[in-house]
């Protein structure tokens, strides 16, 4: 029988290498069960998990990105205090810091569908209806990757997104950019892409929004669109 519950953990404010390392210890003990059941004639379920965090300054780059879509060197990281990272998800580079929510999505797909554009649809549908409660329109672009809105006549990325997936075990996800200083972008070419822009809630809406209230209409996104039953776990 497929698990199809999945523990929410907000592990609040984080630096990036320590929710690097929550996020590995997870999907590896998932992955060893996975491993394990194939010689037990009665199989243990594997459990899912959506991790919440916020990350202190931080710039990280896909296992394909292109080191020149960084525009500061390690003496310039090191004066405005911004940690970076090459990890080993897909994607260029991006921004994470304070005022954006990360979703990490540490699933077991056997649970679910498996298939990998259809987990990243479902996670795209997850953010466009979580947007819409602040009418706010958010869309897809064909090639690609992540949610925009179209703001101030010109196509802005919203939230990214970078995956990582082996024996249908996925890590790493989306970051949602709410109330963040958008200026960290202006260091980097975001995720590669030189003609479109950056935006936020916030400067869609000219306000500051609540994460809470955001997590919560995204806690309620994803049960919807992953067809599954998300039990916050302290």
């Amino acid at each position: 029988m497929k698990n199809k519950k999945i523990i929410v953990r907000d592990i609040g404010r984080t630096s990036f290498s320590d929710a690097w390392k929550f996020q590995e210890d997870v999907f590896q003990k998932i992955i060893d069960q996975k491993v394990q059941n194939r010689t037990l004639e009665k199989k243990i379920k594997t459990n899912n998990y959506l991790i919440f965090t916020e990350h202190n300054p931080v710039y990280t780059i896909g296992k394909s990105g292109d080191m020149s879509n960084l525009l500061l060197n390690q003496n310039q990281l090191k004066e405005k205090e911004i940690d970076f990272f090459k990890i080993n998800r897909g994607g260029d580079i991006t921004f994470h810091g304070p005022g954006q929510i990360m979703g990490y999505p540490i699933l077991d797909l056997d649970n679910f569908f498996t298939d990998i554009n259809l987990y990243l649809r479902s996670l795209e549908n997850t953010i466009i209806d979580t947007l819409s409660f602040y009418d706010i329109l958010g869309f897809t672009i064909r090639g690609e990757t992540g949610v925009w809105v179209k703001n101030q006549n010109q196509f802005k990325k919203i939230c990214a997104f970078g995956i990582r997936a082996s024996r249908w075990v996925t890590m790493h996800g989306f970051s949602l950019n709410v109330n963040s200083d958008l200026n960290y972008f202006n260091n980097i070419i975001p995720c590669g892409i030189k003609d479109k822009g950056v935006t936020s809630i916030k400067e869609t809406l000219n306000q500051e929004v609540d994460l809470k209230k955001v997590k919560k209409k995204i806690f309620e996104n994803f049960e919807k669109n992953f067809d599954a039953d998300l039990v916050y776990h302290d």
